[in-house]
Formats: C-alpha cells, structure tokens, sequence
C-alpha cells in the first residue's frame, strides 16, 4: 500500500514537471482552445485590425526623407511635375530598399541641377534645397558605407 501511494506521488511530481516545462501559457492556451471550438458562432465574428507599426527611421534617412520632400513640393509648384514624381518615387523607395532609393535620389538629382527657373530668386532657392538634399543623400551615404570616404 505505501508503494502505491509512493508511486502515486512520484507520477503527480514527474507530471507537474513537465507542465511546467512546457509552460502553464501552452498547456492551458490548448485547454482553452479544445473548449472554444465548440462556440462555431465565434468563427463567424470579425477580428479586430492589427494595428500597423512603422518602423523606427534612422535621424539621417529622416532628414533625406524631409529634404525630398521640400524639393518635390518645391519642383511641383513651379511646375516641374515629372521631376517631383521622380524625387516622391525616389524617397518612397528609402523605406523599402534605403540603398537604391538614396541611388535613385542621386540620380534624379542629377537632373535637378540642369532645370532652370526664370526667376533669380526662385533660382537660389532651387539650388539651396537641391544642395540640401545633396548633402543628406551624401551624409546617409557616407554612414551606411555605400561610398569609399576621402582621404585628406
């Protein structure tokens, strides 16, 4: 009799052993699951929507992105349409490849350099933001190592 009662304990210790092993989240998360299949009207309700995080962005990919975005709005007012999309296409691309879409940035900036403004003063201001834009594309470049660094 005491053996039974022995073996009895020493099943009920190796048991809750490997409960908690295994982890209480599991072993109940299937309890609880084997008795909510049984609600079928619980399959039939709509799920609540995920909630979207983006991803953290980089101060630098930043500071490209917002220099973009002032050219484009910029090359838009003025009429310079084609160009705009071309910058808005470049810089969306930072979010999902940042290598080719800085690329693409260098690129159409390119040919911002030979677009020309009537106006002097509207001229300036095109060169300013162009060079602002340039300088973040190259200070971005220069921290993912895309480019080899000058030597003095």
């Amino acid at each position: 009799m005491l053996e039974a009662i022995v073996a009895v304990v020493v099943v009920l210790l190796i048991a809750t052993g490997v409960l908690l092993m295994f982890g209480p989240r599991t072993v109940f998360g299937k309890i609880r699951s084997l008795r909510n299949r049984a609600s079928v009207p619980a399959l039939f309700e709509p799920r609540r929507p995920r909630d979207v995080v983006q991803r953290a962005v980089n101060p630098k990919t930043q500071r490209v992105l917002v220099a973009a975005a002032r050219l484009a709005n910029w090359m838009r007012a003025h009429g310079h349409e084609e160009v705009s999309r071309e910058i808005r296409s470049s810089a969306a691309r930072i979010m999902a490849n940042e290598p080719a879409g800085l690329y693409a940035l260098q690129t159409t900036l390119r040919r911002v350099r030979v677009v020309n403004v009537t106006d002097s003063a509207s001229q300036e201001r095109l060169k300013t933001l162009a060079g602002e834009l340039q300088t973040a594309v190259k200070d971005r470049f220069e921290q993912l190592e895309l480019l080899p660094f000058r030597k003095p």
